[in-house]
């Protein structure tokens, strides 16, 4: 994939629509200063270009019970690519795990798993992450409460 030189409208573009990603074209062109026809085009060359990779919604935690939130730090017995591509996969069925990430650092994955309170939790670590390939401990972080969660957010 070849990767686009973004400008500063681009850039503009990106951030407003990380914020309201249901704005429309004639907004977007308004809060920007340009017309709809070249926001449109630069619209299309982002998507194109794969730097927007789609839209989603943003749905309340509270109000589909799913509020509780822990980080699970992962060691695995087993780092060669086999065993990352199987941890890999394992984790991606999981509904809960709403993150994983690879670390370089004490341990190996960093999990974010959303649940509906710390008995769910334990359900879910016992029945589905203890139970992922290679794993030979996990250490389990509570959220007591969420300063800032914003997804993934231009940081220019």
């Amino acid at each position: 994939m070849t990767q686009i030189k973004l400008d500063s409208f681009d850039h503009a573009i990106l951030r407003l629509l990380a914020v309201q990603g249901r704005m429309s074209v004639t907004e977007l062109a308004g809060h920007i200063g340009l017309t709809k026809s070249p926001t449109q085009a630069r619209l299309r060359r982002l998507e194109e270009y794969q730097v927007i990779t789609g839209y989603r919604a943003m749905i309340d935690p509270q109000q589909i019970d799913a509020a509780h939130i822990a980080f699970v730090e992962i060691k695995l017995s087993d780092t060669r690519e086999a065993a990352l591509r199987a941890f890999n996969d394992a984790a991606r069925k999981v509904p809960e795990i709403e993150e994983c990430h690879l670390i370089a650092g004490a341990f190996d994955y960093l999990l974010k798993v959303r649940s509906r309170d710390i008995a769910s939790y334990r359900r879910v670590l016992a029945e589905h992450i203890s139970a992922l390939p290679h794993i030979t401990s996990t250490s389990t972080h509570v959220v007591m409460e969420a300063v800032k969660e914003t997804g993934a957010q231009p940081a220019f």
